[in-house]
């Protein structure tokens, strides 16, 4: 392989490892906030032992986050020194603002929380955690930005004698259509994670009779945040998928297998395509579904992959145009179905719960504990579809994946770091299952404050164990 095939995969590994740990941060941090606020509005201790519960297994999560975030950033300098060179006067603004304003509040008031209890006032204590939350969206918007800037490139022109794009407008790059359309598909995914994760430990801490009133309360809050997210993630992806196919209309004809322009287009639910003649020998479809999806009208007009081929070559010159297609159609199959599998299982316990029932079937507690995998499946689905489907671009329409790497770095220099990262991310993933399940495992803390301090007293706080 090349040093630009093992550049890509590396990229690919550690941003996919990365983003397993970004939703469930999004999410769990809001989750950890809401209990937290319920055990200072209600004086329940059972809020405050689900508040430390759930707080630690969130503060393992973001631990292990900021690791694999700072690697994937050093990728931009070590592998992709052409793209860094070409266009880190644009990309590293939004980062840099996301380093400066939005981690440092995250981390700061993170801190200040692990560190708070019983010595600052508990509604200051409180603020801590929604400030740490709100840093942590803010920090995902800066990153979609940066992001959204590569899939639909504003505010910016070419220096042909510098050789490099340069910033005009960093307005137009944080008001970039395409972040205010990913921005809040990408959060809701995050509450879906958190939804899921929180309910589907409370159902296993329910089937074995653990703490079965508090982790009642738990898993109706975590499959109440997974329902509500999965019908905000059917929506926010509905516009997602209209700038989609506005901006990168060939991302949207690849996820569809649709060779060729056509109005009233059908939604492709299985496809065997025949790429090198550009034709599909079978494609199952919901007809005029794709239309609506990407046009709002079920007569609308969806461009082809040959149309745009022919397109892009007359643009852009000689070259295949065309994403892997066969990874873009499914990924986003994939995406879809996961998610909605998740959202089922959420809605089959939020009815089980209803009027203060306590499930006790068998099926659906062994439904809510397997769930737990499928919104990270379908977050990982998403990005490698927004990735891959933009290929063959690192900046959509402006510089190539094949002129982006480090000219000067070896395949085996490549291959040598590959392998280090797989082997270090495999140490790290075993130390965090193995970390939350040692907590999980443990159960609710004991936590014993005053009978007759309410608590937000300032002279007899409860005692809280120190993290």
């Amino acid at each position: 392989m090349s040093s630009l095939d093992l550049a890509r995969w590396q990229f690919g590994i550690v941003t996919v490892y990365h983003f397993l740990f970004v939703p469930l941060t999004i999410g769990l941090s809001v989750l950890v906030a809401i209990m937290q606020t319920r055990w200072h509005r209600t004086g329940d201790v059972r809020w405050l032992r689900m508040t430390k519960f759930w707080g630690k297994l969130f503060l393992i999560n973001f631990a292990l986050g900021i690791v694999t975030g700072i690697v994937q950033e050093f990728q931009f300098g070590m592998n992709w020194s052409d793209y860094s060179r070409y266009v880190g006067d644009i990309f590293g603004a939004p980062l840099a603002m996301e380093g400066l304003l939005a981690f440092f509040l995250e981390s700061t008031f993170i801190g200040l929380w692990i560190f708070g209890w019983d010595r600052l006032p508990p509604r200051v204590h409180l603020a801590c955690i929604w400030i740490a939350s709100i840093g942590i969206s803010l920090s995902a918007y800066f990153i979609l930005a940066a992001n959204s800037w590569m899939q639909h490139p504003v505010g910016f022109r070419i220096n042909e004698e510098a050789g490099r794009a340069e910033l005009t407008s960093i307005w137009a790059v944080l008001s970039n259509p395409t972040v205010l359309a990913a921005w809040p598909h990408t959060i809701a995914g995050g509450f879906l994670v958190g939804g899921i994760f929180v309910g589907s430990i409370s159902a296993w801490s329910m089937r074995r009779g653990r703490d079965t009133d508090a982790f009642r309360s738990t898993a109706k809050l975590g499959f109440v945040t997974a329902l509500v997210a999965t019908a905000v993630v059917s929506v926010s992806g509905h516009a997602f998928a209209q700038v989609m196919t506005e901006q990168q209309p060939m991302k949207m004809a690849a996820a569809e297998a649709l060779w060729e322009t056509e109005d009233g287009a059908g939604f492709s639910l299985f496809a065997v395509g025949d790429i090198e003649n550009g034709r599909n020998h079978i494609n199952l479809q919901i007809p005029s579904a794709l239309s609506f999806l990407a046009t709002n009208s079920f007569d609308g007009q969806v461009r082809g992959i040959n149309d745009l081929q022919e397109e892009y070559v007359s643009t852009y010159g000689p070259g295949d145009y065309r994403p892997v297609i066969g990874i873009t159609y499914w990924t986003f199959r994939l995406m879809i179905g996961f998610g909605m599998l998740a959202g089922a299982v959420a809605l089959a316990w939020v009815w089980a719960l209803r009027r203060g029932r306590t499930p006790t079937n068998r099926w659906l507690l062994r439904a809510g504990i397997w769930a737990l995998p499928l919104p990270f499946l379908a977050n990982s689905m998403g990005w490698i579809f927004t990735e891959m489907g933009r290929q063959p671009w690192t900046v959509f329409g402006v510089l190539l994946t094949a002129d982006s790497d480090s000219p000067t770095v070896q395949a085996w220099q490549v291959a040598t770091s590959l392998g280090t990262y797989t082997v270090v991310y495999a140490v790290l993933a075993v130390v965090e299952v193995a970390l939350i399940l040692k907590y999980v495992r443990a159960g609710l803390p004991d936590v014993a404050p005053p009978a007759d301090a309410a608590p937000d007293d300032e002279a007899e706080r409860p005692l809280a164990f120190s993290y």
